[in-house]
């Protein structure tokens, strides 16, 4: 056996069944085939039925196999013993009644209620820090929280909430196979982190990473969730595009330290959340790093990236400004430990996150008072987008 056949066996094996068991250890794959451009397998469930509700876990297979590939196509076919099912009957057309819709299709992520992107214009500001912060603080709130780490070329939740080892398990939901989130501290997770190796690259042109991301939204037993946080890569490209195309974000939140060059990024990210054809309201920024306090000197700061550069950018674009973060040694600790700092009672970086968290939460209530409903926005032209009603 090749290595890249051991590799696609392993990631497959990261694949938990509903009953027990993961894909290779029930003996499930067929034919697996590696050519130059194109990985082709099948996965061979028990009965027609259980194939029927296998469609989540075949995406997921998919998924799992791409990210070890590198450039190669990836396609996976669900197979099943016994007789074939019944092909539904076609919509009623008789006289005097009207056909009934089919059934399929994309579906709302039900039991969502508000959806917010945290953003950056450029990476290393400290946006998955403050997503994860932001995540916890919200739940010793009371309120129900998911994390969807859209960067999908560096996921870094899974590290900060020290489940990386975890993998999401397959339950049933309405008679469908769907991944559980991980869940820590009461946030519930998904990552592509959960589906690669440590020191693994994540190789994809953007359609992949737009499917995979699909597949977290929507073939996800998320629950009941009062905030949806989806920490989205930097920059301002196809993936972001990508999940504002699939669902009606709320608000967007974008990160900044006070350097100018991350300022410049920001702005950046500001104008594409306000660009006409897609129109997210901006919640406001988060200024990260904001100075410098050292253990022994708690009431000293430093502004080694500048002073108050993200609250004046707020205010030339007239959006609010959420509060400043310092550039403390525990939150870094923190981070890497796997347990985020907004958990240390008792201490100013917990209070920084508060007032921040509040000040999130009252300017979601201004927007959904003052604001209809965001649209998910649909692709029109290699150049741009228009608003579509989803």
């Amino acid at each position: 056996m090749s290595q890249i056949e051991t590799d696609i066996r392993d990631a497959l094996a990261r694949l938990a069944l509903p009953d027990g068991g993961d894909l290779i250890s029930r003996d499930m794959i067929r034919a697996l085939s590696v050519e130059d451009a194109t990985v082709r397998f099948v996965i061979e469930a028990p009965s027609p039925a259980i194939a029927q509700q296998m469609e989540p876990l075949r995406k997921a297979a998919e998924t799992a196999v791409a990210a070890v590939v590198g450039a190669r196509t990836v396609n996976a076919a669900l197979t099943a013993h016994g007789p074939a099912l019944a092909k539904p009957a076609p919509p009623s057309l008789k006289i005097g009644g009207h056909p009934k819709p089919q059934e399929g299709g994309p579906a709302p992520v039900s039991g969502v209620d508000r959806i917010l992107a945290i953003g950056s214009g450029k990476g290393g500001v400290g946006k998955s820090t403050v997503t994860s912060n932001l995540a916890v603080t919200l739940s010793k709130m009371g309120f129900k929280v998911g994390i969807l780490d859209a960067d999908i070329y560096g996921p870094s939740i899974p590290i900060m909430f020290d489940v990386q080892n975890e993998k999401p398990l397959a339950v049933n939901v309405d008679g469908k196979s769907k991944m559980k989130p991980v869940e820590s501290y009461g946030v519930k997770i998904l990552s592509i982190g959960f589906f690669t190796k440590p020191d693994q690259a994540v190789v994809w042109r953007g359609p992949m990473a737009s499917k995979a991301l699909n597949q977290m939204i929507f073939d996800a037993a998320w629950g009941e969730l009062d905030f949806l946080l989806i920490d989205l890569p930097p920059g301002t490209g196809d993936i972001h595009l990508s999940i504002m195309q699939s669902l009606p974000i709320t608000g967007a939140v974008v990160v900044s330290t006070p350097q100018t060059v991350a300022l410049a990024d920001a702005k950046k990210g500001v104008a594409m959340f306000q660009q006409e054809s897609i129109n997210v309201p901006v919640l406001g920024i988060i200024e990260n790093m904001a100075y410098f306090t050292p253990e022994e000197l708690p009431d000293n700061k430093y502004f080694l990236f500048g002073k108050e550069g993200a609250k004046h950018l707020a205010e030339d674009l007239k959006i609010p400004f959420l509060g400043e973060i310092p550039l403390v040694q525990s939150v870094r600790e923190a981070g890497d430990l796997g347990r985020p700092a907004a958990m240390q009672e008792n201490t100013p970086i917990e209070a920084a996150f508060n007032t921040i968290t509040q000040n999130v939460a009252q300017e979601v209530v201004r927007r959904n008072t003052a604001l209809p409903p965001t649209d998910a926005i649909k692709i029109t032209t290699m150049a741009g987008c228009s608003a579509v009603k989803k």
